[in-house]
Parts: C-alpha cells; sequence; structure tokens
C-alpha cells in the first residue's frame, strides 16, 4: 500500500512537472508572479510544480469589431456613422503580458482607443464623399498601419482595419439624397434638351434632304419625258411625211373617235364643215 501511494504521488508530481504546447499556441511560464521563458515553438516541456504555473495565449487572428457604430465629424462638419472591425493577434507574449495582464479585453480597449483617435483625426480632414468612396481604401491603410505602431507596445500586431460601412445619419441623408436627386433631374432635363435639339436638327436636315431628291428626280423625269416625246414626235413626222394624205386623213379619225367616245355624243357643226371631209362625196382622195 506504501508504495502505491508512492507511485500515485510520483505521477501526480510527474503530471504537474510537464505541459505542452500546440502550434496555434504560445506559453509563458511564470513563478511567484514572475515571467520565467516564453515558449513560442509547439512541444512538451517541464516546469517546477506548485512554484512555477503556464498562461497560454492564441497566436491566431483575433477580431474585434466595434460593438456600435461610432459617430466622427468630416472637415464639411457633417457627422458620419462608421461602423469597423480589427483583425489582430498576439506577437509578443512577454509584452503583451506586462501591458494587459493577458487580458483580452483590456487589449481590445486599447485598439478600440487608437483606432477611434486615428478616424477621428483622418475623417476630421476629409470631405464625406472622400470618406464614403473617393479615398475609403486610403483611410483604412492608413489606420492599419497608424494602430500597428501603437499596438506593438503591447506586444500586438495588427493585421487589417476596416471600414465594413459609413452611414450618414437619418436626417443628413435625406437632405443629401434630395440634392443628389435634384442634381440628377438636372442632368436629366438637359440631355432631354440637348435630344430634343438635335432632333428637330436631324428632321430638318431629313425633310430639306428630301425635297432635293424630289426635286432632282421631278427634273431627271421631266428630261427623259421631253426626251422621249421629242424621240416619239421625230418619229411620228418621219412616218407621216412619207404619205401626208394619209396622214390627214389618220389624224381626221381621231378626231372622229374622240368626237363620238359616247353613246349620246351630239354635235353642232355646219355639214359643210372641213371636218366632215372625208364623209362627203368625192371630198377626199383617201383610199
Amino acid at each position: 500500500m506504501k508504495y502505491i501511494v508512492s507511485i500515485v504521488a510520483a505521477l501526480v508530481l510527474l503530471s504537474s512537472s510537464v505541459y505542452t504546447v500546440d502550434q496555434r499556441q504560445s506559453a509563458l511560464v511564470l513563478q511567484l508572479g514572475e515571467i520565467v521563458s516564453v515558449k513560442t515553438a509547439p512541444g512538451l516541456y517541464w516546469k517546477i510544480p506548485v512554484i512555477q504555473n503556464v498562461r497560454y495565449f492564441d497566436n491566431r487572428i483575433l477580431t474585434f469589431e466595434s460593438p456600435e457604430p461610432e459617430r466622427y465629424i468630416t472637415s464639411e462638419k457633417k457627422n458620419v456613422l462608421v461602423d469597423s472591425f480589427v483583425k489582430w493577434r498576439i506577437v509578443d507574449p512577454r509584452q503583451y503580458y506586462i501591458s494587459t495582464g493577458g487580458d483580452e479585453a483590456r487589449a481590445q480597449l486599447r485598439l478600440s482607443q487608437t483606432i477611434n483617435s486615428s478616424l477621428r483625426d483622418e475623417f476630421g480632414n476629409r470631405t464625406v464623399h472622400d470618406v464614403i468612396s473617393g479615398q475609403r481604401d486610403m483611410i483604412m491603410d492608413l489606420m492599419r498601419e497608424k494602430s500597428d505602431l501603437d499596438a506593438r507596445k503591447i506586444g500586438v500586431q495588427v493585421v487589417d482595419v476596416r471600414l465594413k460601412r459609413v452611414d450618414l445619419p437619418q436626417q443628413v441623408s435625406e437632405s443629401v439624397y434630395r440634392r443628389m436627386e435634384a442634381e440628377r433631374k438636372r442632368v436629366a432635363n438637359e440631355l432631354r434638351s440637348t435630344g430634343a435639339a438635335e432632333s428637330e436638327q436631324i428632321r430638318a436636315d431629313a425633310d430639306r434632304q428630301r425635297e432635293v431628291i424630289i426635286a432632282n428626280a421631278y427634273r431627271d423625269a421631266q428630261k427623259v419625258k421631253g426626251e422621249g416625246d421629242a424621240t416619239a414626235t421625230a418619229i411620228y413626222a418621219k412616218a407621216f411625211s412619207k404619205n401626208p394624205e394619209f396622214y390627214a386623213f389618220y389624224r381626221s379619225l381621231e378626231a372622229y373617235r374622240m368626237s363620238f367616245d359616247g353613246k349620246n355624243s351630239t354635235l353642232v357643226i355646219s355639214p359643210d364643215s372641213e371636218f366632215f371631209k372625208y364623209f362627203r362625196n368625192g371630198g377626199g382622195k383617201a383610199k
């Protein structure tokens, strides 16, 4: 029984003398509250039981988000609401423990104060347009650099600072939206006026071209028609000049046909008129 108690005591003493550090952690060995050593490499380590104890710290990237949007004032004296978050990690466990006592809440408070102070300065030197879209990336880069310089004093590295949302307060948003709406309407009206003027100009030019095309076509048609009539007249003259008496007879028949083309046609004329030359006996020599 005595040996069993000794073995159990030895095992308990042995278990309290060793500790492990994995790849996600770093460890501080404390002796009576004083830092004895820092372990950053994963593995199995020894410590003096009872006298020494071990504090573990996470090496992974941590996230700190602002619980409520913070209000800042731009160079135009306008309020904006900013919602941000910070990515950070512990890079110097010794300094981190000395500065914060290993309390993550104290580290986040320090980061929050640094970020808010820097953002207040940056927003105070920029307009609403700059902080919302124009220089937003630049502001985030500056915030990361400035906050990282201060965070190194407590053994922390700031990996990234992001502005999730930058909004205007409700009353300011309505005013900005009304101004934007008025500006868009002005631009739209200007574009409509320009379009209407160009439309009228295009229509006037098209009408002018139409009139010119019609006039040229009519001129060409009249020219072709005149040339055709001249050619036809020349052909008729040449044909009828070979037999003038037949031509006179043919013209008389055409006149008779045109005069008596209806069923009730009536012609009042002297019987011995020249018009009935070819109806009288011996009045004509046409055969």
